[in-house]
């Protein structure tokens, strides 16, 4: 099943793009919409804190919380590093 889609079309782009590098989106939660989890789960990603992002659903400026969300997501260590989790790997051949 489907994940919902956030309300805000800003927020919903980023998080779209994070599916398509591998990122995990969770819904709910107590005091957020979600969370994105990093495929990599790596110690060495973001300080040891394993790439973890709160997604807001009502953040005070849409747009900015949407670049905060994929600037999560291009900096992460592994990323930059041009490293591909396995099940984003596909064959071409």
């Amino acid at each position: 099943m489907a994940r919902k889609p956030h309300s805000k079309p800003e927020v919903e782009a980023a998080l779209r793009h994070a599916e398509q590098h591998g990122w995990r989106i969770e819904v709910g939660g107590s005091h957020a919409w979600g969370r994105m989890y990093c495929p990599y789960n790596d110690e060495t990603c973001r300080c040891g804190e394993f790439c973890i992002t709160s997604i807001w659903s009502t953040p005070k400026n849409t747009g900015s919380h949407g670049k905060q969300l994929r600037r999560v997501v291009n900096h992460c260590a592994r990323e930059r590093a041009g490293d591909t989790p396995e099940f984003l790997e596909t064959d071409d051949e």
